[in-house]
């Protein structure tokens, strides 16, 4: 291996106690494992010279804390730089103990930093450390080393393993510090520990994310999902959807049970669709998202820990067999958030104003902002508040007048939300909506209130636009308890009462007619209305006999097994007693069939009923063969015939059945029936009959044992609501039940609990027409707080009627006497406050003062007047200050600066293609087209917003192309030849130009004839001024001067028509990809060739002169070499003095660099070049800085100084003419590398070049030596140096005369036609010219052949490129859907995209289309809300015949026009709503005399019975002349 090791991430492999690298003698390295790697940038920032320690800076460790003032310890040093540049790493600070003694404690602490993700193409940190290590030989060889993960034991060791051989060696006992410990762990290593950390970043913190990913964060940015799916296999596919999971969730668990198989798709947002196919368990990778798959034998399972890098949907692959079931769960992210956005802009531009922060809605998904309404869709999102600040605090210029209005100003308040009154609801009950507009308004000292924009109110929350409205119950109908029969038997009617009751309880109007439920039916009443006793209800028998049949209840079928008796057979025998028999079965009901079944005895529960019993209808006369007697009977009762019975023996007491129970149910008592009974005819006989002492004793039994079923308990009914207009009746009715009867507590049960229907709690009464009386609202708010207000109320006449509407009448309707809507209030005395008055006098009589606001106490009296009291009354509230600037007369010992320009005199020249150029006015630039260029212009004692713009002499408007800043730049975007000229900055009287060639054009530039630059001076003697009030000076110098000489320098650089085509030439290439000079954002400097105008003067008049020779070649090869060393000096950021810049109006600006101290790092050499003249030496010695050319002009001595600077420091070597210069007694070399000449002469003429060099590279710079006088050889300086020295030309003394040339004498020139015709109007056409060798003066030149031209340069060029855009027009596409708000017909818009297209119909830059008409991409449009009108109904009658009094209302509703479908009011707003009521009939009601009606409420009038007042009688004579 060569010497040295090679380190990807920019580390640096050193020994720490011991050596790294031990080197053989046969070049081989000896691996030693005890090693640390530390970062290069923690070596010493330099080497100390002296050998010793560093001294450590003391500001670099901060002040002890109160802690280590207890201790031994100093105070902390300052944290070294991070282990890494991303990914996480560690930083660490040091403390060294004071004292001899042990200090307790660590001298070291840690934090992490860099927190940043690393690049995708950055690797991993670890692998990276393990990689490290290839170079150097283990067991002999190398290896190609693979990082160990998550080792349990020692996870801060590097543990790598061989690729090839798999061999795991343990590299080194630490890794770097920053290394994660695990990879699925933010906990890193430091010092070969694993510390914790947080998700906060922070060493031992507890910070954990949320199951959203969010650090510490409440799980509010994100939704649990869960799901559950089941496959169809019937349905015939043969794979399903089992769950759609969008971008970014996390925490993704699946779990399929069955056959299938899982498999999941992938779609990024930018449309790329992706697929994995599940086969084995495993780790996969899709998009950028780690998914872990465990396939088991009866099911799988799918962990995804997210976030998810794509839409996943997962799916089911189906198999045969069963159905399989999928359960799933996973945290989906809310991707609509509220972000804060800036600061907009300032409210004032000076003298203080506020500026407000809004919130925007954001798309996590596509990153952008989206309408609110995303937001507000999840109630987890807050929207952030506004915040206020206040901005540009500094006052206004004088010229501005200054500015009243300040922040902390109590008169002047900030912008407020504006609401119009609220829309009638949309419904009227049942919760409906209604709206306002609401916007921003500002208020100005005077009161007058104007809308601004909405960020100005968005430091307070903006007022509701939509309210709910009316959201009490609709009325509905609440029907009584119907009326008995008409009929006591048969069929007849019944009735009830039907009320309408408000969500108040009371009975009013507004229910649907539609639904009333009807009040009369038909009923049936069950009594036969002709029929023989035997047959009559219940209730039309006598008492014994429904006593009896009340004892045998009849018992139903149900679906328990239940003993069920059927009817009794007529009785044995028609006379006397007999036996009576039935059927008693057990049955069962069965629900599913509807049908009764029997069953087995056993199978019902109880005692079954009795089958027979006794019977007994009429005694037997004793006439045989009535009835069915038996033969015993017979003989008895013929025995009997002959005996006379006796009184005791015919009547006895006998138990005839019993009492009613006395309860219904929950346990009472009967009592047994004791009768005389005739024992003969078995029929009941007066008591007296039967002996008393013989009557059986009283028998009790229980009877209704079961629980009593819950039931209505009602209470009294209340006194009705009104005495009029129909009141309610209320009671309470409640569900109760007792649990037994020993209790007298009962419980309260749900109304579900007792029988249907539950007893009406209402009922109407008092159902007819109140009279017209005074409905008095609520006070108002008083006047005033203090000192006598008055505060109204509203008074209206009002009428309930019996259906429960309530009728506003007029007033003539309500008793005579009005009840007052107006009284005083706040009576109490006001405080004293302090009143504002004038301002106070200017605190200076001359130049700028302060004004104040005076204020004094004040008393509000009872007559309503203010008088001045003690401003001690006042002491406790705070006295309101303002301040104000004034400005008075200039002082007569002050002077008002003038305003000044701060011009560069620079000539610059674009040699290569950039994005942006800044240049400063004063001198000439040449710039290459398409180039974006700002133009600034530095004043002084001037505001930059009032800096005005000329070109040509004329106002600069702002063009397409080319605006004007407020800060008073010119930025011209894609120069084009149309844009060369003079630019002139007028600043007050003070003005500078600045000369604008673009190069490639054949323009050249001439003063302007309307307004010429020169101040011309009229006879009057005053100079001329412009319409501007500006006098145009001329330039300082020609404004093509240098030309000629720019397109030699181009020429010479070789560099002129390539980067013509770059420019103008638009190729595929550069859509797809940048120049280094664009990627690197290059500066000014980078692009340009900035020459000093005053060197240029002194080589123009040599230059013009030695053009036709290698005398010009020479100079412009030096001048571009000082040219060239000169930006190259500036792209190496070298300390470089400007010269003296000089301004217009002021005198030189000293230089005074600016020196940043930054750790010394690798660097090549830099010459620095310093001004051309040095100070103030002797006159026998002339020092100059190499990169300056030297002419003497007398013998003195010369020192070349050579500076450089570098890393390690560079090497300095002097060369002459290309070759190393030898030194004597009058050349030598000086201790700091500076050359030394002493008296020079013509040998020592020549090239002396100095050359920096170190192990990074070289660099170097030259100065021409010459020495003039005499009539001998002068060599120019220059940088050209030919094969054997420096390239020198002779030339006569300039003082000799220039001889002119007659006839055939004068020399050969080229003379040019002028250029046919572009070949092509776009797309790179070609032209040509004749080129001519001519001889002889101007007008009678004859033309010779070419050769004769070849001494007299370069021969012009007879063809050119032309017309090199491509050719391209407009085009555009369909029209958009009309969208916006209408405010009138048809004006809506719509937009279609615009595009400059070439030839081919491919799309390039809109500039190749710059000079056609661009085609309008905005019109306006109709939309379906503008085809909306109000739509009006037909009028009402009209209240009244005549008087004053009529009014007649119609309904106007917004509806469109044509479907006829309502919409909400405020969209046909735009245009005027028609009245919706209007006053008619307004007549006089005839002679005096005549009886007529003049109100429709007459009728109301004659059944209230008010027609003996006099206000209605008159009104309403027509119908109250008969009552």
């Amino acid at each position: 291996m060569p010497g040295g090791c090679t380190w990807t991430t920019g580390l640096l492999l050193l020994a720490a106690c011991a050596k790294v690298v031990v080197w053989a003698d046969d070049g081989d390295a000896v691996f030693i494992r005890e090693f640390t790697l530390m970062r290069r940038d923690h070596l010493a920032e330099e080497p100390l010279r002296d050998g010793g320690q560093k001294p450590e800076d003391p500001s670099s460790r901060t002040a002890r804390s109160e802690e280590d003032k207890d201790t031994l310890w100093d105070a902390w040093g300052s944290w070294s730089e991070c282990s890494r540049t991303c990914g996480g790493g560690a930083s660490y600070s040091l403390r060294r103990c004071l004292s001899s003694k042990t200090c307790e404690g660590q001298n070291i602490k840690y934090r992490t930093c860099s927190n940043v993700d690393c690049p995708p193409d950055a690797g991993d940190f670890r692998a990276q450390q393990c990689s490290a290590h290839a170079d150097v030989r283990y067991l002999g060889q190398y290896h190609e080393w693979l990082p160990v993960y998550n080792d349990p034991d020692n996870p801060c060791t590097l543990k790598c393993k061989a690729k090839a051989s798999g061999l795991l060696v343990e590299l080194a006992p630490k890794v770097l510090d920053g290394t994660r410990c695990y990879t699925e762990s933010l906990d890193m290593c430091i010092s070969g520990v694993c510390q914790i950390v947080g998700c906060d970043h922070d060493l031992g913190s507890a910070a954990k994310e949320d199951n959203c990913g969010v650090c510490n964060g409440d799980g509010s940015s994100c939704r649990l999902v869960r799901g559950h799916y089941k496959s169809q296999h019937a349905s015939g596919k043969a794979e399903d959807t089992v769950a759609a999971i969008p971008y970014r969730s996390r925490h993704v668990r699946l779990v399929l049970k069955g056959p299938d198989h899982l498999y999941v798709e992938s779609k990024t947002l930018q449309g790329v669709i992706g697929e994995l196919i599940l086969d084995k368990s495993g780790q996969y990778h899709l998009e950028n998202t780690t998914l872990d798959y465990q396939k088991l034998s009866d099911k799988e399972v799918l962990r995804i820990t997210g976030p998810l890098g794509a839409d996943f949907t997962v799916k089911v692959q189906f198999a045969s067999g069963a159905d399989s079931v999928v359960q799933y769960i996973y945290y989906q992210p809310i991707i609509h958030r509220w972000r804060e956005t800036d600061f907009f802009p300032c409210s004032v531009t000076c003298g203080g104003g506020y500026q407000l922060t809004s919130a925007e809605c954001f798309d996590l998904r596509s990153s952008r902002v989206v309408v609110d309404q995303y937001c507000h869709y999840y109630p987890e999102n807050v929207k952030p508040k506004p915040k206020l600040q206040e901005c540009n605090m500094e006052p206004c210029l004088a010229s501005d007048g200054y500015k009243q209005i300040m922040p902390y100003d109590l008169y002047h308040p900030l912008p407020r939300w504006e609401s119009s009154p609220w829309t009638a609801c949309s419904t009227s009950c049942g919760g409906g909506i209604q709206s306002r507009s609401v916007s921003c308004v500002e208020e100005d000292m005077q009161g007058t209130i104007t809308p601004t924009e909405e960020w100005k109110c968005l430091y307070s929350p903006k007022t509701a636009i939509l309210q709910p409205c009316n959201a009490f119950d609709c009325p509905t109908w609440l029907a009584q308890e119907w009326s008995p029969c008409t009929v006591t038997c048969g069929q007849g009617l019944r009735y009830r009462v039907v009320l309408c009751i408000d969500h108040r309880g009371l009975h009013a109007g507004g229910c649907n007619p539609t639904t009333k439920p009807h009040i009369k039916e038909e009923c049936l009443v069950t009594v036969p209305c002709y029929k023989s006793i035997d047959t009559l209800p219940v209730e039309a028998k006598p008492v014994w006999q429904k006593q009896a049949i009340e004892l045998e209840e009849e018992i139903s079928v149900t679906e328990e097994p239940t003993f069920i008796p059927g009817p009794w057979q007529p009785c044995s025998r028609t006379c006397g007693a007999g036996t009576q028999r039935r059927a008693v079965r057990c049955q069962v009901l069965l629900s599913f069939a509807q049908s009764v079944a029997d069953l087995p005895d056993d199978e019902c529960e109880g005692v079954k009923p009795a089958t027979s019993q006794s019977c007994y209808r009429t005694p037997c006369s004793g006439v045989l063969g009535q009835g069915k007697e038996s033969e015993e009977e017979e003989e008895g009762e013929e025995e009997g015939e002959g005996e006379t019975p006796e009184r005791e023996e015919l009547h006895d007491w006998e138990y005839e059945g019993f009492t009613e129970c006395s309860e219904s149910c929950g346990g009472g008592v009967q009592e047994a029936v004791v009768i005389c009974l005739n024992k003969q005819t078995r029929e009941a006989a007066d008591q007296s009959l039967c002996v008393s002492s013989r009557r059986p004793p009283q028998l009790l039994q229980d009877c209704r044992t079961q629980p009593c079923p819950p039931r209505w308990d009602t209470g009294e009914w209340s006194v009705c609501s009104a005495t009029c207009g129909v009141g309610l009746l209320t009671r309470s009715v409640a569900c109760t039940h007792r649990p037994s009867r020993d209790s007298n507590n009962t419980e309260a049960l749900r109304d579900g609990d007792c029988p249907s229907p539950k007893p009406s709690p209402v009922q109407a009464c008092n159902r007819f027409d109140c009279p017209p009386m005074w409905d008095t609202r609520d006070w108002g708010q008083c006047s005033q707080s203090c000192a006598g207000g008055f505060q109204r109320r509203q008074v209206l006449c009002k009428q309930r009627l019996a259906d429960g509407s309530i009728l506003e009448l007029p007033d003539t309707f309500c008793p005579s006497k009005t009840p007052v809507n107006q009284q005083p209030c706040a009576k109490r005395e006001c405080p004293p406050q302090w009143v504002t008055t004038d301002w106070s006098q200017c605190s200076v009589t001359c130049g700028n003062g302060i004004q104040r606001l005076q204020a004094v106490c004040r008393k509000l009296g009872e007559d309503g007047g203010h008088r001045t009291v003690d401003s001690e009354n006042c002491s406790l509230m705070a006295r309101p200050t303002r301040i104000r600037l004034c400005s008075l007369r200039l002082c007569e010992n002050s002077v008002k600066p003038h305003p000044s320009i701060l011009a560069q005199r620079k000539l610059y020249i674009q040699w290569r293609k950039g994005k942006k150029l800044q240049l400063v006015v004063g001198g000439y630039a040449y710039l290459l087209p398409w180039t974006t260029v700002v133009l600034r212009c530095p004043t002084r004692h001037f505001r930059k917003g009032h800096i005005r713009w000329l070109k040509e002499g004329r106002p600069l408007f702002g063009l397409p192309h080319l605006s004007i800043t407020s800060p008073g730049y010119v930025k011209i975007q894609q120069l084009r030849s149309s844009d060369a000229g003079i630019y002139t900055c007028v600043a007050g009287q003070a003005q500078e130009h600045f000369v604008l060639h673009v190069l490639g054009s054949k323009q050249k530039l001439s003063a302007p004839e309307s307004r010429p630059l020169a101040g011309v001076r009229r006879k009057d003697g005053q100079p001329d001024t412009a319409s501007t009030g500006v006098r145009f000076q001329e330039p300082p110098i020609s404004l093509n001067q240098y030309d000629s000489v720019v397109e030699h320098l181009l020429k010479l650089k070789g560099s002129l028509q390539s980067e013509k085509d770059t420019a103008d030439k638009i190729h595929s290439s550069e859509k797809n990809r940048s120049t280094p000079e664009d990627d690197d954002g290059a500066s000014s400097e980078h692009l340009l060739l900035i020459a000093d105008p005053e060197r240029l003067d002194e080589i123009v008049p040599s230059l013009s002169a030695g053009l036709a020779g290698l005398s010009g070649e020479q100079l412009l090869v030096q001048l571009l070499s000082e040219l060239t060393a000169t930006r190259g000096e500036t792209n190496e950021s070298t300390l470089h003095p400007p010269e003296t810049a000089e301004s217009s109006t002021q005198g030189p600006l000293l230089y005074k660099p600016k020196v940043k101290v930054h750790a010394p790092r690798p660097r090549m050499p830099v010459m620095i070049q310093r001004p051309r003249k040095v100070g103030a030496v002797p006159a026998s010695e002339m020092i100059v800085h190499v990169g300056v050319p030297v002419l003497l002009q007398r013998p003195v001595t010369v020192e070349l100084r050579c500076e450089a600077l570098g890393n390690p420091e560079p090497s300095l070597k002097w060369t002459k003419n290309g070759r190393e210069l030898r030194y004597n007694s009058r050349v030598s070399l000086s201790s700091s590398g500076s050359l030394r000449i002493q008296s020079p002469i013509k040998a020592d003429e020549g090239l002396y070049t100095c050359t920096a060099r170190n192990r990074l590279g070289s660099t170097s710079l030259s100065s021409w030596l010459q020495i003039k006088g005499g009539n001998g050889r002068n060599c120019v300086q220059g940088n050209g140096t030919g094969p054997n020295g420096p390239i020198c030309s002779e030339r006569k003394n300039s003082s000799q005369p220039v001889e002119s040339c007659h006839g055939q004498a004068c020399p050969f020139r080229f003379q040019m036609d002028p250029w046919s015709p572009c070949s092509a109007s776009c797309g790179t056409g070609s032209q040509t010219r004749r080129v001519h060798c001519m001889k002889g003066p101007e007008g009678r030149s004859i033309e010779v052949e070419s050769k004769h031209c070849l001494g007299t340069g370069r021969r012009p060029s007879d063809n050119r490129q032309c017309n090199l855009l491509p050719c391209a027009r407009w085009v555009t596409s369909h029209w958009g859907a009309c969208h916006g708000q209408c405010a009138g017909p048809g004006l809506a818009k719509q937009q279609r995209h615009v595009y400059c297209q070439d030839t081919n119909a491919t799309k390039v830059p809109c500039r190749m289309c710059s000079g056609l008409q661009r085609p309008s991409s905005l019109r306006n449009c109709s939309t379906e809300a503008c085809t909306l009108h109000w739509h009006v109904g037909p009028w009402t009658q009209c209240t009244a015949t005549c008087g004053r009094h009529g009014f007649r209302s119609r309904q106007v509703t917004c509806a469109h026009r044509r479907t006829g479908k309502a919409a909400r009011e405020h969209h046909c707003m735009w245009r005027p709503r028609p009245p919706s009521w209007q006053r008619c009939n307004i007549v006089s009601c005839g002679r005096a005399g005549e009886c007529r009606d003049s109100t429709r409420y007459c009728e109301k009038v004659r059944q209230l019975e008010l027609c003996p007042l006099p206000q209605f009688k008159s009104r309403c004579c027509h119908s109250c002349r008969n009552t």
